[in-house]
C-alpha cells in the first residue's frame, strides 16, 4: 500500500487556519440597535472591577464587540436566555474579542457569528462559563471557524459551555499554559475540543458527540511554542462521525469522520478513565506530524518534535468504533486485515519512530513509549515510517505504563 496515500488518509491536523471572514460593510446594513450602542459603549469605557450585565432577551449586533480593558466580568442571565445574535454581522472577524487578563464571561450565548464566535488573545486568569457559542443553521462550511478559542492564554479555565457547529473547532485552546476544560458539551463541530500546542491542560468531564473528531491533542511547527502535559479524562467521546465540512484547503478539512481522540506530535498524554465509543474510523488515533499531509507556513524550528511520545492510555472503556473508516486505503485496510465486517482495534497508531529514541531492534525507549494498558485494547501500527512493510496488530509492545501526570492546578484559583 502506497505510503503517500495512507498519509491522506490517516490524518491531518495542524495549526488549523482560521475560516473567519470579515464582512463587507453594506449601505443598506442595518442600523446597530439601541442595545448594541449602549453594549459597546459599556465596552469601551469599562474600567477594571466593572460588571456588564447582559439582560435576558435576544439581541441583534451587526459589527464585533471588544474589549481591551483588564479586570472586567460580562455576564448574562443565562446561555439560552441572554443571546447576542450577530446573524446580520457585515463587520469583524469575530463576534467578541477580548484582549484583557482577570476576565471573566458566564452566562450568555453568541450565536452565528461571521468568523470566530469568542475570542481572548493573550490574557491571563480567565473563566469562559456557561457560554454558548452556536451556527443555528448546524454544521455549514460557512460557518465561522472556532467556536469558543482563547489563544496566547495562562491560567485559563472553561467550563460548562456548549459549542456547535463551528466549522473548525468548537472549543480551541492554543498556545497556553495551566489550562482546564471541564464539563462542557462540544457537539457537530468539525472538531469537538482542539487542545494545541498547550503546556499543562487537563480536559475532563465533557460530552463530545457528533463531531467529525472529538478530542484533538496536537503540536504544529508553525507556532512558537511547543505543548506537551494533557491529560484527557473522564469525558465521554462517542459517535464523532459528522462529514468533514471544514473550509476547503484548510488542514482541519481533511480530519476523517470517525476519529475520536486524536494525538499528533504531542509528548506526556494521558488518556484515561474515558468512555470512547462507536467512533468509526477509530477510537484513538496516535499520528506523527508525517502522516499529516500538512505543510506549514515557514520552516520547521529546530526544537521542533515531531513524534508522539510517552503517551499512556489505561482504564478506558471503549465500545464499537473502528467499523468503517473514512478514506478507500483505511477502508481496504481494514477489509484486509479484519474482513469485510470487522473493525480496526481501538487504536490507531501510524507508527513513525524517532530513531534516536529507539532500541536496537528498532522499538521506542521505555520513557518514549506509546502504552496502552487497558484490558484487550489493542494497537494498530501502520508502520508508516517503513512504507507499511510490517503493519502489526496486537498489545504486546505496548504493554507498559508511565508515571501519571500531575493535574493542573489554576493559581490563582479560579472560580
Amino acid at each position: 500500500m502506497q505510503k503517500t496515500i495512507l498519509l491522506s488518509c490517516l490524518i491531518v491536523l495542524g495549526a488549523t487556519i482560521s475560516a473567519c471572514s470579515k464582512g463587507p460593510e453594506s449601505e443598506q446594513a442595518a442600523a446597530p440597535t439601541e442595545f448594541q450602542k449602549h453594549l459597546q459603549t459599556q465596552l469601551i469605557s469599562a474600567k477594571p472591577g466593572d460588571v456588564i450585565t447582559i439582560p435576558a432577551g435576544t439581541y441583534e449586533i451587526n459589527r464585533g464587540l471588544s474589549l481591551n480593558v483588564s479586570g472586567v466580568t460580562l455576564r448574562g442571565e443565562g446561555m439560552h436566555k441572554s443571546i447576542l445574535s450577530f446573524k446580520g454581522q457585515v463587520q469583524g472577524a469575530e463576534g467578541l474579542l477580548i484582549n484583557a487578563s482577570d476576565f471573566t464571561i458566564e452566562d450568555l450565548a453568541i450565536e452565528d457569528t461571521a468568523g470566530d464566535g469568542l475570542k481572548i488573545n493573550e490574557g491571563r486568569n480567565i473563566i469562559i462559563r456557561r457560554v454558548r457559542a452556536e451556527w443555528t443553521n448546524g454544521p455549514d462550511g460557512k460557518n465561522g471557524a472556532y467556536g469558543i478559542y482563547p489563544v496566547q492564554t495562562e491560567n485559563l479555565l472553561i467550563e460548562e459551555c456548549v459549542a456547535i457547529a463551528a466549522s473548525d473547532a468548537g472549543i480551541y485552546v492554543g498556545q497556553s499554559k495551566n489550562v482546564v476544560v471541564r464539563n462542557n458539551r462540544a457537539e457537530f463541530n468539525v472538531a469537538g475540543i482542539e487542545i494545541e500546542n498547550t503546556i499543562d491542560a487537563d480536559v475532563y468531564g465533557n460530552v463530545v458527540v457528533n463531531n467529525t473528531g472529538g478530542i484533538l491533542v496536537f503540536n504544529m511547527p508553525d507556532l512558537p511554542t511547543p505543548g506537551h502535559s494533557t491529560r484527557v479524562y473522564q469525558n465521554r467521546v462517542v459517535a464523532n462521525n459528522t462529514g468533514n465540512f471544514g473550509a476547503e484547503g484548510t488542514p482541519v478539512a481533511s480530519v476523517p469522520a470517525g476519529s475520536g481522540i486524536v494525538i499528533n506530535s504531542n509528548d506526556k498524554v494521558e488518556i484515561f478513565d474515558n468512555d470512547i465509543a462507536d467512533n468509526d474510523t477509530a477510537n484513538v488515533i496516535i499520528s506523527s506530524y508525517f502522516a499529516t499531509g500538512y505543510q506549514g507556513t515557514r520552516e520547521m524550528a529546530n526544537d521542533y518534535d515531531p513524534y508522539p511520545e510517552t503517551i499512556y492510555v489505561h482504564g478506558n472503556r471503549f465500545d464499537g468504533g473502528g467499523s468503517s473508516p473514512e478514506g478507500l486505503d483505511l477502508k481496504a485496510l481494514k477489509i484486509a486485515k479484519f474482513g469485510l465486517g470487522g473493525s480496526f482495534p481501538d487504536v490507531l497508531w501510524d507508527g513513525y519512530v524517532n530513531s534516536e529514541n529507539t532500541d536496537e531492534a528498532g522499538a521506542l525507549l521505555s520513557e518514549y513509549a506509546i502504552c496502552v494498558d487497558n484490558g484487550d485494547a489493542e494497537v494498530l501500527n501502520v508502520d508508516l515510517g517503513n512504507g507499511s512493510d510490517n503493519i502489526v496488530v496486537g498489545s504486546t509492545e505496548h504493554d507498559c505504563q508511565h508515571e501519571s501526570l500531575q493535574p493542573v492546578v489554576l493559581r490563582p484559583p479560579l472560580s
